[in-house]
């Protein structure tokens, strides 16, 4: 799963935060419910999520539940993929 996170880290920081310090961009970090994404940001990551990974992502499960955090995101990554991290 950590590989996951790397890989949503990665893009974040480009696409998001670029400049930004990775040591301040953590798992816990929420990104949807403290401004990081905006809707427009959210909606790129998920398409970026679903060709990287190889998954569908249905509209309802782009939800802050899944897409607040790293650690949120990975989550959602490793059970669409049915647990293969």
């Amino acid at each position: 799963m950590s590989d996951i996170k790397e890989v949503i880290r990665c893009y974040i920081l480009s696409e998001c935060l670029p400049g930004e310090s990775p040591a301040n961009l953590r798992d816990d970090t929420p990104l949807r419910t403290s401004g990081v994404l905006d809707s427009m940001a959210t909606l790129r990551l998920v398409t970026f999520v679903e060709e990287q990974f190889g998954i569908e992502v249905d509209a309802h499960e782009a939800s802050v539940e899944n897409f607040d955090r790293i650690e949120d995101i990975a989550a959602f990554v490793g059970q669409k993929r049915g647990g293969r991290a």
